[in-house]
């Protein structure tokens, strides 16, 4: 999509390039590689969703040193008090994992002795040494968003997620009309579960939905993969989740480690570019019917008060501060992220040392290359003129093909 502003400048996203180019971006001299190659920088993620990879616990390469035990920042780190902070909160558990699935997730047998009912209280440890840094600092900031990500979040009783909310209430205080979000997966929420949740002061519920058809979400627990051989079936898959999701809707074809070994093996073939792509522009005609706009290359919102604060927090390079193992965290330009394995992110805190693993300050130029790539993913784009001028000739040559 491009739009001409008032300032009759172009504003560029990778919405403008649809068909197989939905699927296989091409590589811009000065815009930057496709997230095709796992360098994408949207952190779910704090977790995550950085989708940068996570470096192995106890990391000292020379992309990312370690910092202070007690977690200090540095002292000529530039933070503008009036910025937005959001707060991301990782919880690792999950029933089984999902074949496609690359966050950072640990099931029952392989938590090496860390303890799910026990959790609460250690991530809620990590809450309070971050709020003794930032007071140090002088950089406390209420939390305009806070995220619950896993993993499954619903794994844990509401109370539980009620007091790790309660910690970032008491260490950060929360922003009048802040958003609060659980992921959820449907067969973990009740009635009582999400009342209890929304008791605990949660206003949002991200829910995965793997499938529509019982055989078909059988088989995604059971991790065979689901492939689609043709649009039609997606279309009967994404009408009910259109049909259903009263306010915002998200959309991506299944990816992870599990799925990208099999089909490294040939157990599987890759996603045909352009079925995808013709999948893509099926959903987003069918959200769009329904009533919702599109406002993230995978995302759709009935309108704007529905969409996502904390996503686009990420997207447009906000502060964070990502608890819980394998989480990561910005602020002021200074990129950490925290051990990966739950044992060893309680055995850090046990012992009143923080989990971070290593940390980073990008330079201008990477800076400068992440910025293009986060905010060419959401609908109001970038100027072409934050391009570098290889970047804004390759812009140009796209949309000279034509959509």
């Amino acid at each position: 999509m491009l739009d001409w502003h008032a300032s009759d400048e172009v504003w560029f996203t990778v919405r403008a390039f649809r068909r197989s180019r939905v699927a296989r971006l091409p590589r811009v001299p000065g815009l930057g590689p496709s997230s095709a190659n796992g360098r994408c920088s949207r952190v779910t993620c704090g977790r995550s969703r950085p989708c940068t990879p996570h470096p192995p616990d106890g990391c000292r390469s020379a992309a990312g040193r370690s910092g202070a035990a007690d977690g200090r920042l540095p002292a000529d780190l530039p933070v503008d008090p009036d910025a937005d902070f959001s707060v991301y909160l990782h919880v690792p558990f999950c029933r089984v994992r999902c074949g496609y699935c690359d966050f950072n997730t640990y099931t029952a047998t392989e938590l090496r002795g860390a303890r799910q009912d026990t959790y609460a209280d250690t991530l809620s440890r990590e809450v309070a040494l971050a709020r003794d840094v930032l007071a140090d600092a002088r950089r406390l900031r209420p939390a305009s968003t806070v995220f619950f990500g896993g993993g499954t979040p619903t794994l844990l009783p509401p109370g539980d997620l009620g007091r790790m909310l309660g910690a970032v209430r008491d260490a950060f205080e929360l922003a009048p009309g802040a958003e609060i979000t659980v992921e959820a997966n449907p067969d973990t929420v009740t009635a009582v579960v999400a009342a209890d949740l929304a008791a605990a002061g949660v206003t949002r519920l991200s829910i995965g939905m793997q499938s529509g058809g019982a055989a078909r979400a059988e088989s995604a627990r059971s991790e065979r993969t689901i492939r689609a051989t043709s649009a039609r079936p997606w279309r009967r898959r994404a009408r009910p989740a259109s049909m259903s999701a009263s306010t915002s809707s998200t959309a991506h074809p299944a990816k992870g480690t599990g799925l990208a070994r099999r089909i490294r093996r040939g157990e599987v073939s890759a996603p045909d570019d352009d079925l995808q792509a013709d999948m893509y522009e099926l959903a987003d005609d069918l959200l769009a019917g329904d009533g919702f706009q599109w406002y993230e290359v995978s995302n759709w919102a009935r309108d704007d008060s529905h969409r996502s604060r904390h996503n686009l927090a990420y997207w447009r390079g906000s502060d964070w501060w990502g608890f819980g193992p394998g989480a990561h965290s910005h602020i002021g330009g200074l990129r950490f992220w925290n051990v990966k394995h739950p044992a060893a992110y309680a055995q850090r805190l046990a012992a009143g040392e923080s989990p971070a693993a290593a940390r980073e300050r990008p330079d201008a130029a990477s800076r400068h290359l992440e910025d293009v790539l986060l905010r060419s993913r959401i609908r109001e784009g970038l100027p072409v003129s934050d391009l570098d001028d290889h970047g804004r000739h390759g812009v140009a040559g796209l949309i000279a093909d034509g959509p």
